[in-house]
């Protein structure tokens, strides 16, 4: 008798935290569909984790609109400068092993000098470059490495600020692009290969930087924003094959089609569990990505005012009291966000292949109340 009231009360306690979950998804979905009724959205997909669990995941509107085809939990996006800390987690598995140093000279380390002319005594490293603080800018483009090569580019020079290395910091896709290289003259293995083969498969991940490799039929289409006509327009170059530069691929050289700074493809699910593993500071279940120390550095402030670590950055704008750890990307009109709090154990993934490009505290306002509804309605 006792085993039977036990059974039926643990039963009875089931249902409760059922349907109070089912509740709160539902009120979070209801919350959802008001910001898209609200404000311009083609699409979004969602991931919320909860003590370092995915606790709910769901994808709203169209991963293709001209076919009226609706969004899964299993459609994949470029999730576009998300992508940079895949490049660092890489790069840090270098480290580990002693192949490569954080202090080390980019000159060194990319076969040609990067030298900042105003500056020529003072080396830029590898950190630098993750961190922004390399004093390289993007404005002689960045898809191409010749772009900074004092022999191939005789402009080369203006890829440099006023500033001394490390006394600043700028935004720059070029800093990534360059780690992607020097990723492939270390370890010899094509960048999209090395992360498929020492991130993705050891984490279960569906995903990469070769679209070409992927599931064309999870691809959701990104579509870009008009403010004056309030519509939207399909991004015909968001996932560009790029087969003929890579059947012509150089080593260390042509490493920016893959975009090692915004070029990964991947769901808002698989996403989660990618960023559970920084959260738990290089752990994921049955092994480790990175050292708990290198992890540590990733998330560490550096720039201070920018709050920026490598590859990761810290915000307490994003919801209230909180300060969380993650980065933002957009890219062709999609939005992407992956934020974290370690401590607490929370964390959410919202992207968007398509939306108003309104800000909140310098997020994308669509983006931010998504986050802010998921984090009141599932974890709060």
């Amino acid at each position: 008798m006792k085993s039977i009231l036990q059974n039926a009360l643990l039963t009875g306690f089931m249902l409760v935290a059922f349907n109070q979950t089912f509740a709160q998804s539902a009120k979070a979905e209801a919350e959802i569909q008001s910001i898209m009724q609200s404000s311009p959205v083609v699409g979004l997909s969602v991931a919320v984790v909860k003590n370092n669990k995915v606790i709910y995941n769901q994808s709203f509107g169209f991963k293709d609109v001209e076919k009226q085809l609706s969004l899964t939990k299993q459609s994949i996006f470029r999730i576009a400068s998300i992508s940079k800390s895949f490049t660092t987690t890489a790069i840090m598995q270098l480290v580990a092993k002693q192949q490569i140093s954080l202090d080390q000279d980019l000159s060194e380390l990319v076969g040609f000098k990067v030298r900042n002319p105003k500056f020529p005594n003072t080396v830029i490293t590898l950190k630098m470059a993750l961190s922004h603080r390399s004093s390289i800018n993007d404005s002689e483009g960045y898809f191409n490495l010749d772009a900074i090569d004092p022999a191939k580019n005789p402009n080369f020079a203006k890829c440099y600020n006023a500033y001394e290395p490390d006394k600043g910091y700028m935004y720059c896709n070029l800093n990534y692009n360059l780690a992607g290289s020097i990723l492939e003259k270390i370890t010899g293995i094509r960048f999209d290969k090395y992360i498929q083969q020492q991130i993705l498969d050891p984490l279960g991940l569906y995903g990469g930087y070769n679209v070409n490799a992927l599931d064309s039929n999870l691809i959701a289409k990104i579509y870009e924003f008009n403010k004056e006509t309030q519509g939207f327009t399909l991004s015909p170059n968001a996932y560009a094959p790029r087969t003929e530069e890579i059947n012509n691929y150089t080593m260390g050289r042509t490493t920016p089609i893959f975009s090692p700074t915004g070029g990964m493809k991947i769901s808002a699910n698989d996403l989660a569990k990618y960023m559970i593993m920084h959260s738990q500071l290089g752990k994921y279940d049955g092994g480790r990505m990175i050292s708990k120390n290198l992890s540590q550095q990733m998330q560490a402030i550096i720039s201070e005012e920018e709050g920026y670590g490598m590859a990761l950055e810290t915000t307490t704008q994003l919801i209230a009291g909180k300060t969380m750890i993650g980065h933002t990307g957009s890219a062709y009109g999609l939005y992407s966000m992956l934020f974290f709090e370690p401590k607490e154990k929370i964390g959410f993934i919202v992207i968007s292949n398509g939306c108003d490009t309104k800000t909140i505290n310098g997020f994308n306002a669509v983006l931010h109340q998504t986050v802010n509804s998921l984090y009141e309605n599932l974890i709060r």
